[in-house]
């Protein structure tokens, strides 16, 4: 019992913190809208009084030489060919919005990325936000449960139990995130392929939001194995103990009792040491019972039993 009421709080403590990391980078990357940035190549606009750069000048012919220009020429110098006549604007995308660089002005303009999305491959970005979701949630039932494993000390038992669970859930949730984060990247790489033509970048690699989503999931495996290992290490102990611990007791009991608790725990003794087998108390217990039915039955029980484990040593 001396185990069971010094459980490792230290390993617990490294698994909340862990869990905690996870809970809180996996949150932050699902609300932002930076897990790919890139550029994209845009026509520059026609130049005019409210936008005199990043633009395409198109010649004004005045009212005395407007006759002598033909709208040929100008249609021809306002689409000149060469990258002159492209701008390329910043743009940023995550698991809801996609924001691109304004040309008009300072401000971002903001789209929905699962409109964006090519029809085929909404239904893989929608399981993919379900899991994602669905890996924080059991992310937040983990941590409770290693938050109420800590507070929990009155009884070591049900402190194991809820250690226990708590593996269960980080493990399941870290497989989730894993499969959340890869099926979002297929989704990206078709909308780079098939999604419209005024969005599809020029050049693209994935921003801190898509490493942040991969450092919640190594901190929610790395949680994960540690309360495992917890559990597991305090099973082995609490067994080793087990076993010492009905060494250390048998002489404090009478014979009979001796040989009973050797049967019983030699299932439990090392390799090393002699094995009993189950028959040995079976055939214990049956000459004893017929035993007693032949004495007399007058003879009190205690008495039979002595008799016999005085005749049968352990």
């Amino acid at each position: 019992m001396e185990l069971l009421k010094g459980l490792p709080l230290r390993r617990t403590f490294l698994a909340v913190i862990l869990n905690l990391l996870a809970l809180t980078l996996s949150t932050t990357a699902l609300l932002g809208s930076y897990w790919c940035t890139g550029t994209q190549k845009v026509p520059k606009p026609l130049c005019g009084k409210t936008k005199a750069s990043q633009c395409v000048g198109v010649p004004m012919p005045s009212a005395a030489d407007a006759s002598n220009v033909s709208s040929e020429d100008t249609v021809h110098y306002s689409w000149e060919t060469g990258d002159d006549r492209f701008a390329f604007r910043y743009f940023h995308t995550g698991m809801w919005l996609s924001c691109e660089e304004s040309m008009e002005g300072p401000e971002e303009k903001c789209r929905s990325f699962i409109e964006l999305s090519p029809p085929a491959e909404r239904g893989i970005l929608w399981l993919s936000l379900g899991s994602e979701m669905l890996y924080i949630s059991l992310l937040l039932i983990s941590f409770i449960l290693l938050m109420l494993e800590i507070l929990h000390t009155g009884n070591p038992v049900c402190g194991m139990k809820l250690n226990a669970f708590a593996a269960v859930f980080s493990v399941l949730s870290g497989l989730l995130g894993m499969v959340a984060h890869m099926m979002y990247t297929q989704v990206f790489q078709a909308t780079v392929n098939l999604g419209p033509e005024d969005w599809r970048p020029h050049t693209w690699d994935y921003g801190w939001a898509f490493y942040m989503a991969w450092a919640s999931f190594t901190c929610c495996m790395a949680s994960a194995v540690t309360t495992l290992n917890t559990y597991t290490k305090t099973i082995l102990e609490f067994k080793r103990n087990h076993i010492k611990g009905f060494d250390g007791s048998l002489k404090d009991h009478p014979q009979h009792h001796q040989c009973f608790m050797q049967q019983i725990s030699s299932y439990y003794e090392p390799k090393g040491k002699a094995f009993h087998s189950v028959s040995e108390g079976v055939d214990f217990y049956t000459d004893l019972q017929q035993k007693i039915l032949q004495r007399e039955p007058e003879l009190d029980l205690d008495e039979v039993l002595a008799q016999t484990i005085g005749e049968d040593r352990c």
